[in-house]
């Protein structure tokens, strides 16, 4: 019963996304919306699925199965933060004509964030070896 709720309010979503993007087609650009859908999802099928499971297959085969657990998280979010941050990479809606749009060097910023998280992570794995040596 749950799914059915469920699915028919993800579908009364989808329809009321799809009318608003008809009905605000000047802003929205439904070819141009489409075009962008369409490709996200061959994009997100072709590349980045077995992109991402060839990390996997590399994590579980070279990391030891005590960190592996870190190392997964650390590429989960630092994957996200570089999905996130991509259109700031590229520089999508930046106008030469402001340069108040867009004004930062996002590649080193995301590498900067993408750090901290990682030692971040270490340092989370490196207390729970700690706690769990300490109960031996």
């Amino acid at each position: 019963m749950v799914f059915w709720v469920s699915a028919a309010a993800g579908w009364a979503v989808i329809a009321w996304g799809v009318a608003g993007a008809l009905r605000h087609h000047i802003d929205s650009r439904p070819i141009d919306l489409l075009r962008f859908v369409a490709g996200g999802i061959l994009i997100h099928d072709l590349a980045v699925v077995p992109f991402a499971l060839l990390v996997a297959v590399v994590v579980n085969r070279a990391v030891p199965a005590g960190s592996r657990r870190w190392v997964q998280a650390t590429l989960v979010i630092a994957g996200c933060l570089v999905l996130f941050a991509y259109p700031l990479l590229r520089g999508f809606g930046r106008l030469p004509t402001n340069p108040t749009v867009l004004p930062h060097d996002y590649a080193v910023n995301l590498t900067l964030v993408v750090l901290v998280v990682a030692l971040a992570v270490s340092l989370m794995a490196a207390v729970g070896a700690v706690r769990r040596r300490g109960r031996e």
